[in-house]
């Protein structure tokens, strides 16, 4: 059997019950390496599950899954996932593979970003597609991700916007320097973007006066929660690892009471009532 089983958010203790002791059962046990990482190390897990971990980078399970695969049919093998097993979607193909190769599969989900954003007092349900802000080089400046925040503000939705961790650089087996990209730094890029929107003349699915929410270290002890416009946000210090933000749609009022817990002292004033159940910035 394979076993893709989800480790949480925050640390060693954050895996199920059911998930720990599979683990401790199977013959080979691998972390998975790029899509997210926890806020303890490699190290911490061994010690707290009692076994070695096979690190499990981009380049194995996309490239080598039959590595992981290998004895599968007829020992147990762990996968392991920081967050939820299908929070990407690499480890589909994974899934797919095993069955072609005539072996079972079991889940141990996990608590992930996508869910536990809810903490901030956004609802879920509010949520549109979720996008990933990327790191701008001196020659590569996407605005994909603000097209798609465009398309889920257009329908009064949220967006969770996952900001970019060290990981192999495009189709070489080089490692990044290590950097993680802030929500400070995310709201640079979209102001940014902005004024380029602006000054081609074009219709702005957003301003600087958008109500965002900041996100460090969801899960962990000393998570931070900052809720203000994006121009406030660009100069904000959330402090380490790992950053995400959000994006506001159409607000209720019951979203709104829970921002003002994270906001400063300005609480929320760019935020405009159209009636008696909805808020917008």
């Amino acid at each position: 059997m394979l076993y893709l089983i989800g480790l949480g958010l925050g640390d060693v203790k954050d895996i199920t019950v059911k998930g720990l002791e599979i683990v401790r059962q199977c013959s080979r046990v691998y972390l998975e390496a790029y899509t997210s990482i926890l806020t303890v190390g490699k190290e911490a897990l061994e010690e707290y599950y009692g076994r070695e971990l096979l690190l499990a980078d981009r380049d194995m399970v996309e490239q080598q899954a039959d590595e992981i695969l290998k004895g599968a049919d007829v020992s147990d093998v762990a996968f392991l996932v920081v967050g939820d097993p299908f929070g990407a979607t690499t480890h589909s193909d994974l899934v797919l593979r095993a069955l072609n190769a005539g072996i079972q599969y079991r889940v141990i989900h996990n608590a992930s970003i996508m869910n536990a954003v809810g903490c901030c007092g956004l609802q879920l349900y509010n949520f549109g597609e979720t996008v990933s802000i990327v790191f701008w080089t001196d020659t590569w400046r996407p605005e994909s991700f603000y097209d798609k925040i465009k398309k889920n503000r257009d329908m009064g939705l949220h967006t969770l916007c996952l900001l970019p961790i060290p990981s192999l650089s495009r189709g070489r087996k080089i490692y990044e320097p290590p950097r993680y990209m802030t929500v400070a730094q995310a709201a640079e890029e979209l102001l940014e973007i902005l004024q380029n929107r602006r000054d081609r003349g074009e219709e702005l699915a957003m301003t600087e006066d958008t109500v965002c929410v900041g996100l460090a270290r969801i899960g962990a002890e000393d998570q931070t929660i900052r809720s203000g416009t994006l121009q406030e946000l660009a100069s904000c210090d959330l402090g380490g690892p790992l950053h995400s933000m959000i994006i506001s749609g159409h607000l209720h009022p019951l979203e709104v009471d829970m921002l003002k817990l994270f906001s400063g002292p300005e609480r929320l004033k760019t935020l405009k009532m159209t009636d008696s159940s909805t808020y917008v910035s």
